[in-house]
């Protein structure tokens, strides 16, 4: 649910309430929890494509440079004391390995600006030891439970990635689709932040079922998100 609250935030941000937490949506795809100095991206998926061309599909290997690139826009803007990837942080066992150096050292320049929280995904359920900061399977704040897979019966407060939303609308006759965060206030799934992550339309059964009411997608523009009702119960 949209509230009202006066905490500052940036005009592009969208303030929601989720189980009495405020949260801001950020266009980059990230969220910002004020009260717990928290920013919060999921499914990361760092070496993707360096993992598609050892199957030989040939992608441009810059997707972790890009996505450490608008990691460190983020931060800079929110300026956390705490991060929390909600898993699939690495594509793979071998990913942390396969890094280049450059972006191995600016993924630990991020680490040295703030504690790092790793939630186990299911592409990597032992993140590398080197990364430093603390690994979970789940981590309470507040009045929220983050993970990475959202569970199949309903938890007030479940922050959850791993699914991928992604939502559609249609003006004079053209169609667009962006990623999307999912919320009915009560419970919120993040896109995914990976360069090379695709995504799973809100209308899925999938999603669909995390929800027994009413809920919005907030979709991410290029400089701000939009907030549109997904369905009515």
């Amino acid at each position: 649910m949209l509230t009202d609250s006066t905490a500052a935030a940036r005009p592009a941000d969208v303030r929601i309430s989720v189980n009495g937490e405020t949260l801001l949506l950020d266009a980059c795809g990230a969220a910002f929890s004020p009260a717990h100095a928290t920013l919060v991206f999921a499914d990361l998926h760092l070496e993707k494509g360096s993992a598609y061309a050892r199957g030989r599909q040939f992608l441009p290997p810059y997707d972790t440079t890009d996505t450490l690139a608008r990691m460190t826009r983020a931060m800079a803007r929110h300026k956390p004391a705490r991060v929390i990837a909600l898993g699939d942080s690495f594509h793979d066992s071998g990913a942390a390995n396969r890094l280049m150096q450059e972006d191995r050292r600016r993924l630990q320049s991020l680490m040295a600006q703030a504690h790092f929280v790793w939630i186990a995904g299911n592409h990597d359920p032992d993140p590398p030891a080197w990364t430093g900061g603390e690994v979970a399977t789940s981590i309470r704040l507040g009045g929220l439970t983050l993970r990475h897979a959202p569970l199949s019966t309903f938890e007030a407060g479940e922050v959850a990635g791993h699914l991928h939303p992604c939502a559609s609308v249609s003006r004079w006759g053209r169609s667009v689709r962006r990623r999307c965060f999912v919320s009915d206030g009560l419970r919120m799934l993040l896109p995914s932040f990976g360069a090379y992550t695709g995504g799973l339309d809100v209308g899925n059964r999938a999603i669909t079922a995390l929800f027994s009411g009413s809920f919005h997608a907030y979709m991410l523009g290029q400089a701000r998100v939009y907030a549109i009702p997904a369905r009515v119960a």
